[in-house]
């Protein structure tokens, strides 16, 4: 099983606060042969509704030496991990969380805002 990020407790914490259950930490996926783990798995009841929403969310921390490099790595697991969900549990939905800085530096640039606008 893969090493936690050092931001897990802290987006775990956030996703409890806002009334999401942790149901998978981490939350499993399988093709085939092969197995990932995505960082959580969280389900929120929707009471009018009396249905529930279901996410996925990959944490990544952005400490690497390049925020290009992270975002390849981040970019690829992202896509990696959404492909395989599309087949195997489609209602639930994927999420990255990153540090406030990460979005001012990464995704509030235009090569960000074209990969959130595209993917």
């Amino acid at each position: 099983m893969p090493a936690k990020d050092i931001y897990h407790d802290a987006v775990k914490n956030a996703l409890i606060k806002d009334g999401w259950t942790i149901t998978d930490d981490p939350y499993r996926l399988a093709w085939g042969s092969t197995r990932l783990f995505v960082d959580l798995g969280a389900e929120q009841l929707l009471a009018a509704e009396k249905e529930s929403r279901k996410i996925a969310v990959e944490i990544k921390s952005f400490v690497g030496h390049s925020n290009m490099a992270d975002l390849e790595r981040a970019l690829g697991q992202y896509m990696l991990y959404r492909t395989i969900m599309s087949e195997t549990e489609a209602d639930r939905v994927l999420y990255l969380a990153v540090p406030k800085q990460t979005v001012r530096e990464v995704f509030d640039e235009p090569v960000g805002r074209l990969l959130i606008d595209k993917h």
